[in-house]
Formats: C-alpha cells, sequence, structure tokens
C-alpha cells in the first residue's frame, strides 16, 4: 500500500487510510484494532462475500429497493471481490470482531468506492451495498455460502476420486490374500480387494454423511437481519438472495425457516466439522494401514511398497519413508484440531448472536481445503502406485498359525489351539503340524486351509 494517506471518516469521527486503499474508516478501524495473527481471512469467504453481496443488489433491485445504475455498479465490484482480483484490499485479521462486522463493513466499504468509480452519484456502503442487511445475517451465510461450495466443488470430487482409485487398486489386486490382523496380530485371511474395499467403503459413507449435513448447510439466514426479525429488510429478501446465489452457483441454497436459528447458533457449521472430523478418522486408519503394511522393508511387515517419492532420510542413505500417508495423518490431525475449535466457537453463541464466527469460518474453511488436497495426493501418490510383495505375503499365510481356525468344525476348538501353539512355537506351517495331530489327509487340509477360500466365509467341511 501507499505510504501516502487520505483523510477519512465515519460516525466515530477522521482517520488516516492508505491513498490508495479500496477499503474505508471501518476496515481502517479493524486494521488497526486487531494486529493480532496477520492471517486475513480466507479466499473461499472473500468470493461468497463477493457472491453474497451481488446477489444482495440483484434481489434490491428487484424488488424496486435499490434503482437500477447504483444496482448495476455494484454488482460489478461485488464481482470483482468474487473474482479475487482485489483480494489485497481485506486485510482484517481473522481474529477480529465476533460478529465479522469488520468483514462484511470491508466488503461494504470495497465495494462502494469500486462501484462510485466514473459515476456522478454515490453509493453508500451501509445504504447500498449492505442494504436489507446486518453483519448478524450476512457473516453467517457467508460461511455457508463457502462451505458449501466448497465441499461441493473441491471436497466431494476429490473424495468420489479417493474411492474410485481404491477400487480400481482393488480389482487390479484381485485374487491376492495376504493376513488380516486384530489387535496388530496375525488373525485369519482377507484379500487386498476386501481391504482395499473395506476403505472404499469408509469414504463412500463419508460422502453421505457430509451430503447430509450440506443439506442444512445450504438454508441460509440471509433475511433475518440483525436478530432474526428481518427488522429493515424486505419480507422477500432473503428467498430471493437465495435463489439469486443458486443461479450464480449451481448450488440449492435456499431461505433458512427460522433465521432466528441461523444467526443465533452455528449448529450447520458445527454438524459439517463434525462430518470432516469423521473422515479425518477414516483417513488417518487408511494412512497407517498404508505404513504399517508398507513398514519394512526387512524387519517390517513389508506386505507393500508404497511408491518412492523422496529421499527418506539426511543421514541414512537408501532410507525411503512412507512421507504420503504421514502427511495424511497430520491434516487429519489438524482437522480434528479445527474441530475442536469450531466446537467452542459454536458454543459462543449468547442469546440472538454467535460470536466467533471468523475463526468457525477459517477453521471449517481450512479443514475443507486441506481435506480435499491430502484425498488427491493420497489417490494419486499412494494408491495408485503401490505394489504388493507377493512373496512376504505369501509366506506369512503359510506360517499363520490362526489358519486353524478354519478347521474348529472338524476338530474343534481345544486341538485347534494344541496345534495353533505347536505350530507358532516350531516355526512350522500349520498344515505339516496339523497333519502330525490329526487324521485329516493332505488333500483334506489343501482344501479345508485354502487361503483364497477362507477369505470368502462360511463353514468348509
Amino acid at each position: 500500500m501507499s505510504t501516502e494517506f487520505r483523510i477519512e471518516s465515519d460516525s466515530m469521527g477522521e482517520l488516516s487510510v492508505p491513498a490508495d486503499a479500496l477499503w474505508g474508516p471501518q476496515t481502517q478501524r479493524a486494521v488497526q484494532n486487531f494486529p493480532i495473527s496477520g492471517q486475513t481471512m480466507p479466499r473461499d469467504f472473500i468470493r461468497a462475500l463477493g457472491l453474497v453481496k451481488e446477489a444482495a443488489a440483484i434481489a434490491n433491485l428487484e424488488l424496486g429497493l435499490l434503482d437500477e445504475a447504483r444496482a448495476t455498479a455494484i454488482i460489478n465490484a461485488a464481482r470483482t471481490v468474487s473474482s479475487g482480483r482485489v483480494d489485497g484490499h481485506f486485510p482484517v485479521d481473522v481474529f477480529q470482531t465476533g460478529s465479522g462486522t469488520s468483514s462484511n463493513m470491508n466488503a461494504n466499504e470495497v465495494i462502494a468506492r469500486m462501484a462510485s468509480l466514473d459515476h456522478d452519484f454515490v453509493i453508500h456502503p451501509n445504504d447500498h451495498v449492505n442494504m436489507g442487511q446486518s453483519s448478524n445475517d450476512v457473516i453467517p451465510t457467508v460461511i455457508q455460502v463457502s462451505a458449501a461450495l466448497a465441499a461441493y466443488e473441491k471436497l466431494i470430487p476429490s473424495l468420489q476420486h479417493l474411492a474410485e482409485t481404491l477400487d480400481i487398486k482393488g480389482e487390479e489386486l484381485a485374487g491376492i490374500v495376504k493376513t488380516g490382523r486384530t489387535h496388530l496380530m496375525d488373525a485369519m485371511p482377507v484379500t487386498f480387494t476386501q481391504e482395499l474395499g473395506c476403505w472404499s467403503k469408509q469414504i463412500r459413507s463419508n460422502i453421505k454423511r457430509i451430503r447430509g449435513a450440506l443439506k442444512r448447510v445450504r438454508q441460509l439466514p440471509l433475511g433475518g437481519s440483525a436478530v432474526g426479525t428481518g427488522i429493515n429488510a424486505h419480507p422477500e429478501f432473503g428467498p430471493r438472495v437465495a435463489a439469486v446465489l443458486q443461479k450464480l452457483t449451481g448450488c440449492k441454497f435456499r431461505a433458512s425457516a427460522n433465521y432466528f436459528e441461523g444467526i443465533s447458533s452455528q449448529d450447520v457449521s458445527v454438524e459439517l466439522s463434525g462430518q470432516l472430523k469423521t473422515l479425518a478418522c477414516s483417513l488417518m486408519k487408511i494412512a497407517n494401514d498404508l505404513r504399517l503394511m508398507n513398514s519394512g522393508p526387512l524387519a517390517g511387515i513389508g506386505e507393500i511398497e508404497l511408491p518412492a517419492l523422496q529421499p527418506g532420510s539426511s543421514i541414512m542413505p537408501g532410507k525411503v519413508n512412507p512421507v504420503i500417508p504421514e502427511a495424511v495423518c497430520m491434516v487429519a490431525a489438524q482437522v480434528i484440531g479445527n474441530d475442536a475449535t469450531i466446537t467452542v466457537a459454536g458454543q459462543s453463541g449468547a442469546f440472538q448472536l454467535n460470536v466467533m464466527l471468523p475463526v468457525v469460518a477459517e477453521n471449517l474453511l481450512r479443514s475443507l481445503g486441506i481435506l480435499s488436497s491430502a484425498c488427491d495426493v493420497l489417490a494419486d501418490k499412494a494408491i495408485v502406485g503401490f505394489k504388493v510383495r507377493e512373496d512376504n505375503t505369501r509366506k506369512a499365510l503359510e506360517r499363520n498359525p490362526i489358519l486353524v481356525t478354519a478347521l474348529n468344525p472338524v476338530i474343534g476348538y481345544e486341538l485347534g489351539a494344541e496345534i495353533a501353539k505347536k505350530a507358532y512355537r516350531k516355526g512350522r506351517p500349520i498344515k505339516q503340524v496339523a497333519r502330525e495331530m490329526t487324521d485329516l489327509s493332505a488333500a483334506d487340509l489343501d482344501r479345508l486351509l485354502d487361503p483364497l477360500e477362507l477369505t470368502k466365509g462360511g463353514i468348509k467341511t
């Protein structure tokens, strides 16, 4: 910004504003009041703020409350805001007034200044750009619009890509059997297809959960104005804005059935964040499974080889680490932390207004963004390229004493336990020991202990 200043004034008096800043006095006061993190509101939030201001101007024009010249100027300026071309003129810190009034006025002032350029009429930030609105219904609406768009445009496609990648990889590995594990201990066998199919199902279940939450996120409180009564807003303002936003974005927004709920609480954000936390848990489970299966290559489980992407150590030559699953685990940890912040913020609704709106926006949008990227990276840089070490998986299966479980219906649990203990103690294949301790033939044992058949369930007699 320029080192030169201009003098602006608002209801609290005069102050200096950078000469080339598009913002006005209320934004400048926020810049001076909140030098806290240096972290400004997210791009997705600013985009949604521009979209809401554009939709509001269109609605007020349709309702005959705003003349066409001013409405057109506001619409064009709001589009510039949503496009990202003036993000540098949104300097307000995330940690600001709890209602987000500073960010709302930042948008109002920037849009008013741009809209007034080259016109012989005045466009006022409050009277025209903010017509029919309050920060108290604008900011919750912007949170919901930005979160819905981030989910539909980024996260859900990334989740679908991950699920489809898992399905394709599962088909590629059809028929390859591995040792199953419970409590990190050897258990009955499963196929790679079954294991990856489990992961795919987890991801698809998360998509359903997130879509369910988004049904409520799409119900917008704009039109409730300051406390939910709709003071100074036309009765049709909220529904019209929602309809315009639907046309602008393709997302099925509608006006909330109860403005008081949408303004006084952040329950919809808490719900969506909770579903993102569930997704984070799923991703951490999948990433940790990959890390363990890849462990070794000699002293670990060593069932798969993840793609070698970079040197793994600054001191140990030749070491390669599972960097993608590690990154995904860190994303999951961050999302769980973000959810904790959103949960605390969601409790901060006192009477008619929640007063932690900016931090809800920041954490919710951050979770949506990093989860989207993590899913793409996990699919493209870990799942697609990992290879199965079939010799290792076959040797482990042959020595797995738990396979004796399949003999329970024939020889009983007690004898099965004796066979398993002896096989483990002697380090011998279960078939050899079972042949010595039962009257079952080699052919019977081959049939009853076929690892692939054991993955299909049912009693083999």
